[in-house]
């Protein structure tokens, strides 16, 4: 009887709960295009589906390959463990490797129900030298510079399972229908906007420690996570490619290559918070800002050394000059222009606007006022924002989204948390507007942005901001 018992509990573990996982609250009100059946969706939680668009042999080869995972590395993955984070770990034979020179791991949250899917793009700063990549206290610099854990995507680390309604399937406020597809959580640790392809060596600048060896290795790490992706996963009907931050500029700069390797049938791109400025080689730094952080990263990433012409090969013929990198906009808008693509960052982000300017312009830098280093760098990141706005006004298929202020996170990432405060009120306009429109909407994508911050500054103290912001 015991052992009957034992079975039957076992039964109800690996079939029922799925089940009724399944029917409670994955299954959408209205079927999507992508979403199986229901009885399809049963058959699937015994015999999940099998990966439809694997690597060609052709993709192997060239200029960053989808290089194969060994067999070892995929033994933790579980086709049916369906609503439950799972570690993927990247062989170093994929190309893949953490800026510590560490394992890469990305996670997986497969569902039954679709074949539509979310990459999402950790957010997490950027780093250029001893002190901002190897985490050293007072400086702005990447996240995770001692590698990622197993287990990141516990509860236990708020900062990731948590961070958007976008990869939160039951989050108490903010419904968007990401939440009912597959999701993909691709972790941050090498401090280049998944961008860069160079490993670095970095002096202490105080002689107090061993030089630093550095993998700005993000555009490998990206064509390693798609490689598994196509391997083992079905091919996504809708796909949307996001993140915030680092993860938003990442999910801006890879979109291409995601989008042609993927073959959604429908594609999306929100880019929350993580701009690509114009900025011209040779251009006045007081007309583009953005020109000092750009030459920059052009060499400390190894971005002119294969990252860039890379992407010109397949966005060139759409008008990429790399010469100046914010003509990516409208690249990817003629490239994609059946696809549905969007921006959005806060007029007050005092955040990535820090790290594009404060570092690279001694009169903020050197300023010991603190309110006129912060107005110092709030007037740049005006125009720098004032230019990207009048560049996406003018594409049909490329909004923008530009509210003022949020009291939380230096105001910086309109997604995360929650969509709520992300709002245009002068236009009565909610994050929640330009996502949906973005994701559901048809003709031109929408195109919105606020005057003021006074009624931001007007809203009642929000205990949930302030007590986030002490754990920041």
């Amino acid at each position: 009887m015991n052992g009957i018992f034992r079975r039957f509990s076992r039964f109800t573990h690996y079939l029922l709960l799925p089940v009724l996982a399944t029917l409670t609250f994955a299954m959408p009100v209205r079927a999507e295009l992508g979403d199986y059946s229901a009885w399809q969706t049963f058959l699937n939680l015994f015999n999940p589906p099998k990966a439809d668009n694997k690597v060609t042999p052709d993709q192997r080869q060239g200029d960053y390959p989808l290089l194969a995972n060994p067999g070892g590395f995929n033994a933790g993955f579980s086709p049916g463990n369906y609503y439950a984070w799972q570690t993927v770990k990247l062989a170093p034979e994929t190309g893949a490797v953490c800026g510590n020179g560490s394992t890469y791991k990305f996670f997986v949250n497969r569902v039954p129900n679709t074949r539509n899917t979310i990459i999402y793009l950790e957010g997490g700063g950027a780093c250029w030298d001893y002190a901002s990549c190897s985490g050293a206290a007072g400086i702005r610099g990447a996240r995770n510079p001692n590698g990622i854990p197993d287990d990141y995507m516990s509860l236990m680390n708020p900062g990731a399972s948590l961070v958007s309604p976008f990869v939160v399937r039951l989050h108490p406020w903010t419904r968007t229908k990401t939440q009912n597809w597959n999701m993909v959580y691709v972790p941050y640790c090498t401090g280049d906007i998944y961008s860069g392809d160079k490993v670095a060596i970095y002096e202490d600048e105080n002689g107090q420690n061993a030089p630093l060896v550095w993998h700005h290795n993000g555009l490998r790490n990206m064509r390693a996570v798609l490689s598994w992706l196509k391997d083992n996963l079905q091919r996504p009907t809708q796909l949307l490619t996001t993140g915030c931050s680092a993860g938003g500029a990442g999910s801006l700069t890879n979109y291409a290559h995601i989008r042609r390797d993927m073959e959604p049938t429908k594609g999306f791109l929100i880019d929350d918070s993580g701009p690509v400025f114009a900025a011209p080689v040779g251009g006045n730094d007081s007309q583009y800002p953005s020109i000092r952080l750009q030459n920059h990263i052009r060499s400390a990433w190894g971005l002119s050394n294969g990252p860039l012409s890379y992407m010109l090969a397949e966005l060139g013929p759409y008008g990429l000059n790399l010469n100046n990198l914010g003509t990516i906009y409208s690249a990817l808008s003629s490239r994609w222009s059946a696809d549905r693509l969007g921006h959005t960052h806060f007029w007050q982000d005092l955040n990535y606007s820090s790290y594009s300017y404060e570092r690279f312009y001694e009169d903020i830098f050197n300023d010991p006022d603190q309110a006129s280093r912060q107005a110092k760098i709030k007037a740049r990141w005006a125009v720098d924002t004032d230019r990207l706005k009048t560049t996406l006004n003018g594409l049909n298929n490329f909004g923008g989204y530009f509210p003022q202020f949020r009291a939380v996170n230096e105001s910086h990432c309109t997604s995360i948390i929650e969509f709520a405060n992300a709002d245009i009120q002068e236009q009565g306009l909610e994050l929640d507007h330009f996502i949906n429109n973005v994701l559901n909407g048809s003709g031109n994508v929408m195109d919105a942005s606020e005057s003021s911050p006074q009624q931001d500054y007007n809203k009642p103290f929000n205990l949930l901001y302030w007590t986030l912001d002490q754990l920041l």
